[in-house]
């Protein structure tokens, strides 16, 4: 087959939703509210944080981090997909499609890590709590979240500089909704033995190891739980870390649902699938997780409308 390279050929077709075109208007609006909701759920999180003196903590610091990460994430595939949606254009750019294949595996990298922090710092606050000021102290948090960071910008920036040598075949058609590295592999004429070990290791270090260590935070946690005499103070542990221990559910429990035990339906849907949970799905439900069932969240959200009622007067 014939080779060409990005200069030759500046664009990827993005194929979409396998939807019909008489859907596209009811969809279009679905994912349009699920989208404005993403983001004004998330900064609102981010808000009462910010506002909340109560709220100055190092799970909360952890979390408004989280909540931009959600935000990002999301804007990094759906306007895009709203865009072609809308106006039935399915070109991206090479530079775009190698930007916005970046900025996913670094969002959804910066979540996996974020969660593993989340996770430390609940297993520091039960299983150690007269020590949790001391341990959790905000250069640590901070260290902890830079840390996040790094490591997502090395991972994401691995794949990146890996597919950018690599020279594309004459098909340019992308049966996604976004740039998707394991696609655009399959679009390439070079060898892809590299970058195909380097998604391997690497996958299991962003993925699998973060995962272990909640595991192993929670495992602790359950096991110093156990141990509390009342019921009412077991109550009260789990409490503190019943809303994270959801969205780690949530998040982890579609990716091993439909990656790990498919349906019957064909694997290139079971990705397209996949992708919309933790894309549009997650982000949309981890504001109301955090809202509903976090004590200090609802206290926090009370007190802001409750100011915004007054301050007209």
């Amino acid at each position: 087959m014939r080779k060409e390279n990005q200069s030759s050929a500046p664009k990827f077709l993005l194929l979409g939703l396998p939807i019909r075109p008489d859907e596209q208007a009811i969809f279009f609006t679905l994912f349009l509210v699920m989208y404005l909701t993403t983001v004004l759920g998330n900064l609102l999180i981010i808000l009462l944080i910010r506002l909340d003196s109560h709220l100055h903590t190092p799970m909360y610091f952890f979390l408004s981090h989280l909540a931009f990460t959600d935000v990002s994430f999301s804007s990094v595939t759906v306007p895009k997909m709203l865009k072609s949606m809308q106006t039935q254009d399915q070109s991206i750019p090479y530079a775009g499609c190698i930007t916005q294949m970046y900025f996913f595996i670094f969002f959804t990298d910066l979540d996996n890590f974020l969660l593993t922090a989340m996770a430390y710092d609940r297993y520091v606050a039960i299983c150690h709590p007269l020590h949790y000021t001391t341990i959790m102290r905000e250069e640590r948090s901070i260290l902890l979240v830079a840390f996040c960071w790094i490591l997502s910008c090395a991972s994401a920036l691995s794949h990146t500089l890996l597919l950018a040598r690599l020279s594309f075949c004459a098909d340019n058609t992308i049966p996604h909704f976004f740039c998707d590295l394991a696609a655009l592999l399959k679009l390439s004429c070079s060898d892809t033995s590299i970058n195909e070990w380097v998604i391997f290791t690497v996958g299991v270090a962003v993925i699998t190891l973060p995962l272990l260590c909640i595991l192993i935070s929670y495992g602790r946690i359950g096991a110093t739980i156990l141990k509390v005499p009342s019921t009412k103070g077991m109550c009260k542990a789990l409490s503190t870390c019943g809303s994270h221990l959801s969205v780690v559910s949530l998040y982890y429990g579609t990716i091993i649902g439909l990656y790990f035990f498919p349906s019957s339906s064909t694997s290139k849907d079971n990705d397209i699938v996949a992708s919309m949970m933790y894309t549009v799905v997650t982000p949309l439900l981890n504001p109301f997780i955090y809202s509903l069932r976090n004590r200090d969240m609802k206290g926090a959200l009370e007190k802001f409308f409750n100011k915004a009622k007054i301050s007209p007067q």
